[in-house]
């Protein structure tokens, strides 16, 4: 059953794949609704490096929004999150170059992304700890599982390592990012 929903997605996509191949559309796409997550894909070197990328620019950018106008739980999380992922962006960087991957990571957040952060900077207050607590559970239990499979399956060895070395970090931002008020 879930290589037919797999082939049912990669059929999907497949009608609009343009100049990208097939599997890459099928990775994106699976990526993006959280069928491969739930299947258990490994995501590409290309779509894990995208993903950490636009996840770690969310991470920064609405932590840094949630320092300046969370509560005082809420802030003392957010300044971690700044700290923690301005570190795995560099990292990221600096594996990317030593690693001789033939990947550059977005230089800007995708359009959900930037969606989920323009809801964030029109909130205040208690609606804003709890919309920012629901979207660091959220990404956080994404990167969670994003990590986890390209450990067990990436394809470039030094990125796997990495991913590996970050994934138990992540697990306990998200269990932080549970435990704040709601």
């Amino acid at each position: 059953m879930k290589r037919i929903l797999a082939i049912a997605v990669c059929c999907i996509c497949a009608a609009g794949a343009g100049a990208q191949t097939v599997k890459d559309k099928a990775q994106s796409m699976g990526e993006k609704t959280g069928v491969d997550s739930a299947l258990g894909v490994t995501p590409s070197t290309p779509e894990f490096v995208k993903d950490v990328a636009i996840s770690d620019m969310f991470e920064v950018q609405s932590s840094q929004l949630a320092a300046e106008r969370g509560g005082a739980a809420t802030k003392k999380f957010a300044e971690q999150m700044v700290s923690d992922h301005q570190k795995t962006t560099a990292e990221l960087t600096s594996v990317l170059k030593s690693a001789n991957a033939d990947v550059m990571p977005p230089q800007q957040m995708d359009d959900s992304h930037q969606k989920m952060l323009d809801k964030l900077k029109s909130l205040n207050g208690d609606a804003f700890d709890r919309r920012y607590r629901a979207d660091q559970v959220e990404a956080h239990k994404t990167a969670v599982s994003l990590f986890q499979r390209y450990a067990k399956g990436g394809d470039n060895p030094a990125l796997k390592d990495w991913a590996g070395k970050i994934e138990p970090e992540l697990n306990s931002h998200l269990q932080m990012a549970e435990a704040l008020p709601h």
